[in-house]
């Protein structure tokens, strides 16, 4: 397998996961923080660390809507919803123990 080749399946895999994503939005940020360790944030925050290395501008609101697929303020205000007290003691007992 050439870079190029390798670098276009990573693409790929990322944008399915990104479309997965997007059909599961009853899949809260902090029940995948819990569950696997990492959200939608996580995801942008990881673009807006790659776009740097690449001198691309890319600024914390572009790679959050290019995740959720809209602004982050609509996405919150349609999809998001309170976390539990449980979800919380969960992130807050993940976060200790790192």
């Amino acid at each position: 397998m050439t870079l190029d080749q390798q670098t276009q399946l990573e693409a790929a895999a990322f944008r399915h996961l990104l479309k997965h994503l997007d059909s599961r939005k009853d899949v809260q940020n902090i029940a995948l923080m819990n569950l696997a360790g990492f959200c939608r944030n996580c995801l942008s925050k990881w673009m807006m660390e790659e776009a740097a290395k690449i001198r691309v501008e890319l600024n914390y609101d572009q790679a959050r809507e290019h995740v959720y697929g809209m602004p982050y303020s609509q996405w919150k205000s349609n999809h998001q919803l309170p976390a539990t007290a449980e979800q919380l003691a969960i992130f807050d007992a993940l976060q200790t123990a790192k």
